[in-house]
């Protein structure tokens, strides 16, 4: 009997109103399941015997979208229904965001996982180290397949010697390390994916896997990420990211920004963060502000202000703030549009805002900056792609048409799409009742959709159902069969 077979779990109908608290919080608007639930595919609401042991593998340390998504689901798991055991890569921003609020029950490092192929063998990534030799690559890429190689026999045997339940994927790399553990495990995977593409080079494979018996569910964060299994849709759920929605109350939190860099009163802030990387549309953010401002009227101009909190990881090449920081300066913005950096605590960044941007341009799954952003009662100014209109709507914020560069470069919006941009920016400068009243239903969107509690008990129920141990539903008795009248004349 494989560990993930080990008997059955009677889940939950008494976990704090679970079924009022599901009924009363509907699939978020716009995300709704892949396919229709059929007779078998859900798991019913039934008194809990045992916890389920998971096994949580994030493949990255560094500080990001998908870790702390992760810390938001384990923190509002119920710890009585659900082992929460976390494996990282190494010590960093999420192990200690974790250890902070105590929502692992093991905390675990598997040193040989491998988060960049050309990584050195003892450290993390570094810039410099794209420049490294081509032979020093190389050799770095072989010890790095040898290291990859042993994370999946450690894991494996950690899987069965800590007679989990299920491999809970986090992230790109561990959707396919969690999926080879399960063939070689027998304990089930769930993808939790958080991506909208696959590089070509492994595309195949990640079909494969995905459409295997080994994983059990496919928990997408938009129907933008959940488009890549259309080749196994009774297999997805769409469930959106959230928050700690008292954590992001604008209410508790106290603004820093204006007096960092010291801004007049009644100065408008526009402003975005997260990371700082081409594909996230800043360049097309700080092309816009210097339209807007050529847009707008003296006095207008000398209020406004365009601010970025967030850095490029090490493992991205180039640095993309150096980047942006450039084209400010080349456009004349040196005074009105601030590269922040990176910080740990962005809250008292986006409480001064006025008007947050999201401008990715690419099919960016579902960032957490809108949510963010949202929940800090701020409308949001996006590119329309990806989960973002998923999020955003006229009641919110606006979406802003998008098209790629006809140039054909990767990552890059049209002329047009940076000018429509730019006027939504004039639009919002112009009308105090349009921010505030799209604030206020943001956060009040946030409230109902994307209540990190809400999703917990979401989640919950498709670990319980991935990992084979929630019983079917029990069958209604048959009616007996009616006797058949006798024939006349017998």
């Amino acid at each position: 009997m494989t560990p993930g077979r080990r008997g059955a779990i009677w889940y939950d109908a008494s976990r704090a109103g679970l079924a009022a608290r599901i009924s009363q919080h509907p699939q978020p608007m716009n995300a709704p399941s892949l396919v229709p639930a059929t007779p078998g595919s859900e798991p019913p609401s039934l008194a809990r015997a045992r916890r389920v042991r998971v096994l949580f593998i994030n493949d990255t340390a560094r500080n990001g979208g998908p870790g702390r998504s992760l810390h938001s689901i384990l923190k509002f798991l119920d710890p009585e229904v659900v082992h929460r055991a976390v494996v990282l890569p190494r010590e960093g921003a999420i192990a200690d965001l974790l250890r902070r609020d105590g929502v692992a029950d093991e905390l675990r490092f598997e040193s040989n996982l491998v988060e960049n192929p050309i990584e050195p063998w003892h450290r993390q990534m570094e810039r410099r180290d794209f420049d490294a030799a081509v032979p020093l690559k190389v050799a770095r890429l072989c010890g790095n397949l040898v290291k990859a190689t042993r994370a999946m026999a450690r894991l494996a045997s950690l899987v069965r010697e800590g007679r989990f339940d299920l491999i809970y994927c986090n992230g790109t790399n561990a959707d396919f390390a969690g999926a080879l553990l399960a063939r070689m495990t027998g304990v089930p995977a769930l993808w939790h994916v958080r991506y909208t593409s696959i590089p070509p080079v492994v595309a195949g494979l990640h079909r494969w896997l995905s459409a295997g018996d080994g994983v059990r569910r496919i928990v997408c964060v938009s129907r933008s990420a959940a488009a890549l299994f259309s080749h196994c849709p009774e297999k997805v759920r769409v469930i959106h990211n959230a928050l700690d929605v008292g954590a992001f109350d604008p209410a508790g939190v106290v603004g820093t920004l204006r007096a960092e860099l010291g801004l007049p009163p009644g100065a408008l802030v526009f402003g975005s963060h997260g990371r700082v990387l081409r594909r996230k549309g800043y360049v097309e953010m700080i092309k816009a502000a210097r339209l807007a401002l050529d847009a707008l009227t003296p006095d207008e101009r000398q209020r406004m202000a365009f601010a970025v909190a967030g850095d490029t990881p090490e493992d991205y090449r180039p640095d993309h703030v150096d980047e942006c920081r450039k084209l400010v300066a080349d456009l004349g913005m040196e005074r009105q549009f601030w590269m922040l950096g990176f910080r740990a605590d962005v809250r008292p960044v986006v409480a001064d805002f006025d008007v947050a941007v999201v401008p990715s341009v690419y099919a960016d799954p579902l960032p957490r900056a809108v949510i963010e952003s949202m929940a800090m009662s701020k409308p949001v100014i996006a590119f329309a792609v990806g989960g973002v209109v998923e999020m955003v709507d006229a009641q919110t914020g606006e979406l802003v048409a998008f098209e790629p560069s006809p140039t054909g470069r990767e990552s890059a919006a049209s002329e047009a799409a940076i000018a429509r941009l730019a006027a939504a920016f004039v639009r919002y400068v112009r009308d105090p009742a349009l921010r505030s009243r799209q604030g206020v239903a943001g956060r009040a969107r946030v409230l109902l959709d994307f209540d990190a509690r809400v999703h917990a008990v979401r989640i919950e129920r498709e670990i319980v159902f991935a990992a084979g141990l929630a019983p079917r539903a029990p069958q209604a008795p048959r009616a007996p069969r009616p006797a058949l009248p006798r024939a006349e004349g017998r």
